[in-house]
């Protein structure tokens, strides 16, 4: 209806422009909204207004010129000139119910469109650091992330899902070197577990898994792996740091440990960590209805010299100096706070450099847009990177960054205490046994990501309209035991018998249900262009609010043949686009519950 009403007012404009009432340059830039008033019409165009200057006349002068101008047509009955020059337009009510079979008739399809025209973009997402489970944080960006790319398709986008895995760097030798450790402690060797090690008890499966792989064929005396290593961190009784240096120890414990297994050695622990854990992310996620088209390494990228190209690049364009025997990138120069280490003075390249030649293969790869979905910690994050994109000679315009926010969980109206390195921390995997993968994906999207969430784990399992994903659920299972009853009663319908009876929706609770599911394809869309999926769920939300009242207080299953076939025809189109709606979720629409 929005496009055949703006079709019509586009006609309207051409002839004002053909007979010199407006200037031909003048673009339409109106936009044209639904009323929320019922007594000012269906719909609302400003057209008047922004073109009134162009025109050199008032705006309510323009607006009946416009009107006047309107090609015949059978979708408008009457139109009105409000305020300091809206145009209000009151439409035939079967035009307003064609929408009713266009859902039928779609089916999936409906509320998807070309917006997007093809074109390519890339949506990073999660991309957490593979050195142990994810938690209900990771849980937040990947329900965003695989709703927001979900979103882009349905909007005409061509999507790739890509998860960057950091497998290079401090980190991860932190971690092959913690699993390391805990192989000679399981093959009988005694000592004190670094305190900036990973210490939860996964660590220790990992280890068992090389220890039935190699038998004690690895393992090398703790006195010596030990050996010349500085003094880990000592605390007092208060935690006041009193002696030691928690990062030299681990440091000092990385280099005894690759020098004493040598490359094929020690990669056989960061193998293991890396395959373990990554493997149980992949496996999380799956589980979750999140895939990737690409698992991308970043470990590849200093093995194929990419980083060292984008260093060069920067290099040759002058925004990179040396100091302190380190290389220094320009940031400053593109608006950061400071300047960066891209390679230190050990000649190893920073974690920033990496970030820096991942990006530049991102945009070798010719997509239209990138789109990096980040934990909120990473704000400072974006002007570096940004500056490096442009210093490269790209369009750093092409880059969006969405920031989510941190999850605080609450189960009994008490806040769940978490943490993170010593491996005490509410999983994805144990939020999802809980709640299950439907309340979610749903929680997880129904705020802005920039915004914080409560997540209340008791009202996430309850079954009651104050829960909205049960809510909404419960309508499409509604929905559905009404056509059991209809075959239970002997009764038969189709489509055809629907459409035929829509002169039996005759109370304005249903026109304005129709208005609801005709809005669907714009909240769609606005949401995909925003990366904000909150439109969605807070539209299913209203439509399932507004069908439980209209059900409550009529009979679909009504003696009048007419009226019955008409309500059925409404409660099936909003089956559909509860559907079609929770399936861009990533949330399931059940038959019954």
């Amino acid at each position: 209806m929005k496009s055949q009403l703006q079709h019509l007012l586009d006609l309207a404009l051409q002839q004002l422009q053909a007979s010199g009432v407006i200037p031909a340059d003048c673009a339409n830039k109106s936009t044209l909204e639904r009323t929320r008033d019922r007594s000012h019409g269906d719909w609302a165009s400003n057209l008047a207004m922004v073109a009134s200057k162009a025109a050199g006349m008032k705006p309510r002068d323009l607006a009946e010129k416009v009107v006047a101008a309107i090609p015949a047509n059978d979708v408008i009955i009457k139109t009105d000139i409000a305020g300091p020059g809206f145009i209000n337009f009151f439409l035939q009510e079967q035009a307003e119910f064609a929408v009713l079979g266009n859902i039928l008739s779609q089916k999936l399809a409906f509320g998807r469109s070309n917006a997007g025209q093809g074109k390519k973009i890339q949506v990073e997402f999660v991309s957490a650091n593979p050195t142990s489970s994810l938690h209900v944080g990771h849980g937040r960006g990947a329900a965003y992330g695989m709703t927001v790319a979900t979103l882009l398709e349905a909007a005409g986008f061509q999507v790739q899902r890509e998860y960057y895995v950091n497998d290079a760097g401090r980190q991860m030798a932190i971690l092959a070197t913690s699993t390391f450790l805990r192989y000679i402690e399981l093959c009988g060797e005694s000592f004190k577990f670094p305190s900036n090690g990973y210490r939860g008890d996964y660590m220790r499966d990992i280890a068992r898994t090389v220890f039935d792989a190699h038998g004690k064929a690895l393992v090398k005396p703790a006195a010596e792996v030990f050996a010349n290593v500085p003094k880990d961190e000592v605390k007092n009784e208060v935690g006041e740091v009193i002696d030691g240096d928690k990062e030299a120890h681990i440091d000092g414990l990385i280099d005894n440990a690759r020098a004493m297994l040598g490359p094929e050695g020690y990669d056989v622990f960061f193998r293991a960590a890396l395959d373990s854990i990554l493997g149980d992310i992949k496996d999380d996620l799956a589980g979750f209805g999140v895939t990737y088209d690409e698992w991308f390494s970043e470990k590849s990228l200093a093995d194929s010299g990419a980083i060292d190209r984008a260093i060069k690049t920067l290099q040759a364009n002058g925004t990179v100096y040396e100091k302190g025997g380190a290389l220094w990138f320009k940031s400053t120069d593109y608006g950061d706070e400071k300047d960066r280490v891209v390679v230190r003075d050990n000649g190893q390249a920073t974690y920033f450099a990496s970030d820096i030649a991942y990006h530049l293969n991102k945009f070798e790869r010719g997509f239209d847009k990138v789109l990096n979905i980040w934990g909120a910690d990473h704000h400072g994050y974006i002007p570096r990177v940004k500056a490096a994109i442009t210093a490269m000679g790209l369009d750093a315009g092409k880059l969006d960054v969405q920031l989510v926010q941190f999850v605080t969980l609450w189960r009994g109206g008490e806040q769940v205490q978490m943490s993170s390195r010593s491996g005490q921390f509410i999983t994805l995997r144990e939020l999802r046994e809980e709640v299950g993968n439907d309340a979610a994906r749903f929680y997880y999207i129904t705020r802005k990501s920039e915004q914080h969430i409560d997540f209340d784990l008791d009202l996430a399992k309850s079954q009651s309209k104050d829960n909205p994903v049960y809510y909404i659920q419960y309508a499409h299972a509604r929905i559905c035991r009404v056509f059991d009853k209809l075959a239970e009663r002997g009764h038969s319908f189709t489509e055809a018998d629907g459409l035929a009876a829509l002169s039996g929706l005759k109370e304005d609770v249903e026109r304005e249900l129709v208005k609801k599911l005709a809005a669907y394809p714009e909240v769609v869309q606005a949401a995909a262009l925003a990366y904000e999926p909150h439109h969605v769920s807070n539209y299913l939300k209203e439509l399932a609010a507004q069908f439980h009242g209209w059900y409550n207080d009529h009979i679909v299953l009504n003696d009048d043949t007419n009226i019955r076939n008409g309500r059925l025809l409404l409660s099936l189109a909003v089956k559909q686009v509860l559907a079609n709606g929770l399936g861009l979720l990533g949330v399931a629409a059940p038959e019954q519950m």
